[in-house]
């Protein structure tokens, strides 16, 4: 009874062990990207130097802090017309502000208003390429796995028919060419399923790496089918860019941050001043005391202003420059992927729905009619050749459509996600 008792816990402890083959449950494409976004390492940089601009402008906006002064020591004093002496003790204590020019200091906090401008235009930024990341990533995967697995089940089914040819014990030099041609095309697709197989890891890799998971949790995407939608025309593109594009929106920052630099370098011709009041007393032969106000600035003898303001002038020539080459950079990129979108939907559109299954139906139908002496050795390695290669061909596609929409949502800042391939 007990040993009946102890088999059948055994028995249920070995059941209740998932199996190492079983494959993780689905994710979908937007269930990685919110994941991502949210434990990607990389983001507390970004989110630390808004953190810091935000801080650095609540210091500009600040006058200097006051100081405090003061000195004591040991007075004597000696009369010479009545010979009389005496010595004590003198001190003396001050409290002073530095004032800046006026204007400055709102200056300063207009320029520390664009870092914060700008930090934030990061953050957004590599949010962005951090999902438009992962969603192309998340399409690798599934289509290397497809791939490898289609790959994989053609090169079995040749080698199986091969060495169904050779128990056979062929005589003659056309079942000889036969077998090596099966074995060529064999051991071909064998490499190109490797191949797949090693894009789906270094896929799988930085998929997880971006996530903050281990580079060898295994995880398994959700194969989704593509939507073709429209794509706005150039015209709108373009005018989009030029108000939500990151690099320019990060250019004009820079050169209105300019702007405010050369008011300030004109600004600090004009030194600060420091006053405050001051208070000293001296005991030698008597109590004298002291109260007023002391005032002091800089004398700019050796500073020449007129050369910081010519050289912010200087750096915003640049900027403005800047900005006029990345107005024509922007334009030429979105041209170009609109023309690679354009192309690649007029590709996919050339596919049937069942193409892919049509060609897997022919594959078997060949196997089937090749085993029977039906299909000669060149069709039957063509037909399964051409299967494995119309869906690479397809899968590299939907990929190339999709890095093109990725690449026009981040220069146009617009929602294209209807138009992705390959996203639920």
């Amino acid at each position: 009874m007990k040993r009946s008792f102890r088999f059948a816990a055994v028995c249920l402890l070995v059941l209740s062990i998932p199996s190492r083959g079983d494959s993780p449950p689905r994710v979908r494409t937007a269930d990685l990207v919110s994941e991502t976004v949210k434990n990607n390492p990389e983001r507390v940089f970004y989110e630390a130097a808004v953190q810091a601009a935000r801080a650095e402008l609540s210091a500009a906006g600040r006058l200097p802090q006051p100081e405090v002064h003061g000195s004591a020591g040991s007075k004597r004093s000696r009369d010479f017309q009545s010979g009389l002496s005496g010595e004590g003790v003198a001190w003396s204590v001050g409290v002073t502000q530095t004032f800046e020019w006026p204007g400055r200091l709102s200056l300063r906090k207009a320029i520390a208003n664009q870092d914060v401008e700008l930090a934030g235009l990061g953050y957004q930024r590599f949010v962005q390429a951090l999902g438009n990341r992962v969603r192309l990533l998340a399409l690798t995967l599934a289509g290397s796995q497809e791939r490898a697995e289609v790959a994989a089940q053609v090169a079995n089914r040749l080698h199986e028919l091969r060495e169904t040819l050779l128990q056979r014990d062929p005589a003659g030099i056309t079942p000889i060419l036969e077998v090596r041609i099966l074995e060529a095309t064999e051991l071909t697709l064998r490499k190109r399923s490797a191949e797949a197989r090693l894009s789906e890891d270094s896929a799988r890799v930085e998929l997880n790496l971006l996530r903050g998971q281990p580079a060898g949790a295994e995880i398994n995407v959700e194969p989704a089918m593509p939507t073709l939608g429209e794509i706005p025309p150039v015209t709108v593109l373009l005018a989009s860019a030029e108000t939500n594009n990151f690099d320019l929106r990060s250019r004009a920052a820079e050169l209105r941050q300019q702007g405010f630099r050369i008011d300030l370098a004109r600004n600090e011709r004009w030194p600060a001043f420091t006053i405050g009041p001051q208070f000293s007393e001296e005991n030698s032969l008597g109590q004298d005391r002291l109260a007023g106000v002391a005032v002091s600035f800089p004398l700019p003898l050796w500073k020449n202003p007129a050369k910081n303001v010519a050289a912010a002038q200087a750096r915003q020539l640049q900027a403005e420059a800047l900005l006029a080459m990345g107005h024509r950079d922007v334009e030429r990129r979105v041209v170009n992927a609109l023309h690679n979108w354009q192309a690649r939907k007029t590709e996919l559109e050339n596919w049937k729905p069942d193409a892919v299954e049509q060609f897997r139906s022919a594959s078997e139908l060949a196997d089937r009619h090749f085993r029977l002496g039906a299909v000669p050795a060149t069709t039957y390695v063509e037909i399964q050749r051409q299967y494995f290669e119309a869906v690479e061909t397809l899968l590299n596609t939907r990929r190339e459509a999709l890095e093109s929409v990725l690449d026009l949502e981040q220069l146009t800042g617009m929602d294209l996600s209807h138009s992705l391939p390959g996203t639920p």
